[in-house]
């Protein structure tokens, strides 16, 4: 109770309403812009938690992770463009009601929704952890270590379209984590005498790298607006606030049902819409109006969505494994806080949790507001184009990447992992997956080491690590029999000769398939040779990390030579140039300088690319200028000095 109140009382603190807002504010913004979502989102903030007090940075995630949900409403109902992968649900009837002038209306029943699912999600979070103390309190090293790899096998069998591609990110994943120094031993792997890579890859770089650059040259390839023509608002905000009233039970089944989807490693806002989608139409006497602009369409998923992201938090608190690519994304700025997840959270650290789940409560009462309050002037965002906003989201890209170690590394291993971002991206491979068995990876070869360390080699026999062993077995095995029995009861009529030949063809491959498995063999070949002759404990995790990789390889490759399929084609041509310009646009924020680069590029792209006037591009790139100046006296952070920042810096100061 005495920890509960404190964290009250910390939340309400000037200090950690400001970065709660601030917070609030940044995830608003990175939800309206479609793929972007919270994993890029969270990357872009991790350089500001050095140095901050924990419940202080905490409450700048959570306001950020919270409302996202809320922010790519917009999109959905204004243009039937969905924000993230949790708002494609919120289209089915969002946009038809927009489309009969009732925008105000749909947009109000989903904020307000919104916010009665994030508080219900924070109350589910705040029960969990009252609920699981003992469980938590009762597992060791070697039950959190298989909870880890169970968590890792849900992520990948719930990745969608090829189990194994989802295996193979996640082994992946955990192999890049792998490189720098063993933590049982110190011996140095996978380096190639990079003094870089000695201290391991950085988490804001990879996070960055594989979800936020391969969006934004996504987007920039199509050059246009989020919106292709305004779409009135109309009027209804006070009735959408009645249609939430009206169906409170629904909001309530869908916020709680959100909330235990979100607890699932690697499920969560990928499916958690669709399902209370589905569950608001069977649920309903009349569903004859879903899909043409029923107002439940909008209300239950929106509900959920919410809900999920706190849910996200449960596995990511107790256990230290994420429910989501923006949970394993926080789970990293947790630790850079030094905050250890875990035991610690409900005991020594029980303050923090109920500071989270404070945080999480207030940052969806706040955005639900901001939304409702500015509706229409944010709204104007998605009339933005996306050339326009290019060259300040790329200079906030490289001003993150480059606090993680101050370095040119920082920016060429960016370029690196965004090339395999948008491979993984045109071919379909699950990034979350990859994203998540990173950041995993050090915690996991953590606890392997303690498991053996403290039980010798018989910790498997341990009946939590055979329970656990079992789930994970089942979750393999199971799926595929019950696919094969649906498939046997599904009683089809003879086929025709031309149905038979085009179910035979199977659309699953590409060139970017085949670079990327071309990728992890080469890695994961040369892992095995750089680690065969070290000690046992610095090659154990790794080749386990190498077995996954390979074993997952040979299944897709042998997939694809029995079954017949068809080339897609993969028109990354455009995406690789972009990758290829930013190594030549990285390099000069380096040697040029970072602000007089930032300057001259803005200057440049906006006038040249995106055709805006001088006056536009000027004035962008001059605020773009002051900003970063503002930021590096105010949070002292360093950039690239290069040639001409000092003098241009210089300059700047004789007129201020």
């Amino acid at each position: 109770m005495i920890e509960f109140l404190s964290a009250l009382d910390q939340i309400m603190s000037v200090t950690h309403l400001t970065y709660l807002i601030a917070g609030v504010l940044v995830g608003l913004v990175v939800g309206i812009i479609p793929g972007l979502g919270g994993i890029a989102g969270m990357s872009l903030l991790l350089p500001f938690l050095y140095g901050m007090e924990p419940s202080v940075g905490l409450g700048m995630l959570m306001g950020l992770v919270a409302v996202i949900p809320t922010g790519d409403t917009f999109t959905s109902v204004l243009m039937g463009i969905p924000g993230s992968s949790s708002s494609q649900a919120t289209v089915m009837d969002g946009f038809p009601l927009a489309k009969k002038g009732q925008a105000a209306r749909a947009l109000s029943a989903a904020f307000l929704s919104s916010m009665i699912g994030g508080v219900v999600g924070a109350i589910v979070l705040s029960v969990f952890i009252l609920v699981a103390r003992p469980v938590v309190l009762a597992f060791s090293s070697a039950e959190l270590f298989m909870l880890t790899l169970l968590g890792l096998s849900v992520v990948a069998a719930l990745s969608g379209g090829n189990v194994y591609k989802g295996l193979a990110a996640c082994g992946f994943g955990l192999l890049v984590g792998a490189i720098g120094g063993a933590p049982a031993t110190g011996e140095f792997r996978f380096t190639l005498d990079i003094d870089y890579l000695y201290d391991g890859i950085p988490l804001v770089v990879v996070g960055l790298g594989i979800f936020a650059l391969p969006e934004i040259i996504s987007l920039l390839v199509k050059n246009s607006a989020i919106a292709s023509s305004p779409n009135k608002l109309g009027h209804g905000l006070k009735q959408g606030f009645k249609d939430v009233f009206a169906n409170l039970p629904l909001v309530g089944k869908s916020s709680i049902f959100g909330s235990l989807i979100g607890a699932i490693p690697g499920l969560g806002g990928s499916v958690v819409d669709w399902m209370t989608y589905s569950f608001a139409i069977n649920s309903s006497k009349d569903s004859s109006q879903f899909g043409k602009g029923d107002i439940r369409g909008v209300i239950a998923p929106e509900s959920a969505n919410n809900a999920c992201a706190s849910g996200s938090m449960i596995p990511t608190i107790l256990f230290g494994v994420p429910g989501s690519g923006a949970a394993a994304v926080f789970l990293g700025g947790m630790l850079l806080l030094g905050i250890q997840p875990g035991v610690s959270m409900i005991t020594t650290h029980l303050d923090l949790t109920y500071t989270i789940i404070w945080s999480l409560a207030l940052a969806n009462i706040l955005g639900a507001l901001f939304c409702i309050c500015f509706t229409r002037p944010i709204s104007l965002l998605t009339y933005i184009k996306f050339s326009v906003l290019t060259p300040i989201i790329l200079t906030l890209i490289l001003f993150a990447a480059y606090q993680a170690t101050r370095s040119l590394g920082d920016f060429i291993l960016l370029g690196v992992v965004a090339a395999l971002g948008v491979m993984m991206k045109g071919a379909n491979w699950p990034r979350p997956a990859f994203l998540i068995g990173f950041v995993l990876s050090s915690g996991a070869e953590n606890y392997f080491f303690q498991s053996i360390q403290f039980y010798g080699y018989s910790w498997f026999l341990r009946p939590g690590v055979i329970a656990i062993a079992a789930l994970i077995i089942v979750g393999f095995v199971l799926p595929p029999i019950l696919k094969k029995r649906q498939q046997k009861n599904d009683v089809k009529a003879e086929p025709t000769p031309q149905e038979t030949k085009k179910d035979n063809i199977v659309k699953t491959f590409s060139l970017a398939d085949w670079g990327i498995i071309a990728i992890m063999s080469v890695c994961a070949i040369y892992a095995l040779v750089n680690v065969w002759d070290s000690s046992m404990l610095t090659k154990a995790f790794p080749i386990i990390a190498i077995a996954i990789i390979l074993f997952s390889v040979v299944m897709i490759v042998s997939k694809y030579i029995r079954v017949k399929h068809t080339r897609i084609p993969s028109d990354l041509t455009m995406n690789l140039i972009y990758i290829a310009g930013f190594f030549f646009i990285a390099y000069g924020y380096y040697l040029f300088g970072f602000i007089t680069t930032t300057f001259v590029f803005s200057l440049l792209f906006l006038k040249f690319l995106a055709k805006a006037s001088y006056l536009k591009s000027t004035t962008i790139a001059i605020c773009l200028v002051i900003f970063l100046v503002t930021i590096g006296r105010v949070m002292n952070v360093d950039f690239p000095e290069g040639l001409f920042d000092p003098y241009l810096l210089s300059a700047i100061k004789t007129f201020i």
